[in-house]
């Protein structure tokens, strides 16, 4: 069986840590590996998560350059990239590890938003749908793949924004992805701090700004616009 290695970014994360890495415990009795790369945090982030995870190390900010980091540094054969804010479905390693024996060799998880209302299972189904039909994932359906794809694509592409659509692109680009209906929680906050309507909206705008090909530096400065 192969060692999944869990790659977590984080920046001035602790609560959350502390939250949920007791709930990687287990993975990591079954011989996987947690990897938390912290980002300069200035909260108790990598205390916490020294006492949690196997290897915690530090990085520049930014997401794309911490999960590069943490891949660079993990010893599974499969890599597993994880938001500190997403929960895994309790079947999340067996259904990972069937890349070893299918024709996959990617793939990423339906997403769940944790909020109850009922917008929220209509932008869920749409985020679902989306990626079923354009073989695009995001970090929230938290992304994995064996070790050597990985290095076949050259890991993630060095953006402020995107890098996980950019990433799966690479990856598609050589094979489409496994989508396990298998259902990740991510954290409902940002639509609820800032609107759903509002954070659809701006996540559209985002993404077309993307595929029109304006640059990544542009994107993120209209991002940190975003409504407050």
């Amino acid at each position: 069986m192969s060692r999944i290695s869990i790659v977590i970014p984080v920046l001035n994360e602790a609560q959350a840590l502390q939250r949920n890495l007791p709930l990687l415990q287990g993975a990591r009795a079954l011989g996987h590996e947690v990897i938390v790369v912290d980002g300069g945090s200035s909260d108790d982030s990598v205390t916490v998560a020294t006492a949690l995870a196997d290897k915690v190390l530090a990085s520049e900010p930014g997401r794309a350059t911490q999960m590069n980091t943490g891949a660079l540094q993990a010893s599974g054969g499969i890599l597993m990239f994880l938001h500190i804010d997403t929960l895994l479905p309790s079947n999340a390693f067996d259904a990972v590890l069937s890349l070893e024996q299918g024709r996959y060799r990617w793939g990423r998880f339906d997403v769940q938003l944790s909020g109850s209302r009922a917008a929220f299972r209509v932008i869920e189904f749409m985020i679902n749908l989306r990626s079923r039909v354009s073989g695009v994932a995001t970090g929230d359906q938290v992304i994995f793949m064996r070790a050597d794809e990985y290095k076949a694509v050259g890991g993630f592409p060095d953006l402020p924004l995107m890098e996980d659509v950019a990433m799966s692109k690479r990856l598609r680009a050589r094979s489409s992805g496994l989508c396990l209906r298998d259902k990740v929680i991510t954290s409902s906050r940002r639509w609820e701090t800032h609107g759903a309507l509002r954070t659809i909206l701006l996540m559209w705008r985002l993404r077309l700004l993307y595929v029109l090909g304006i640059a990544p530096h542009i994107i993120h400065a209209a991002y940190m616009k975003k409504p407050k």
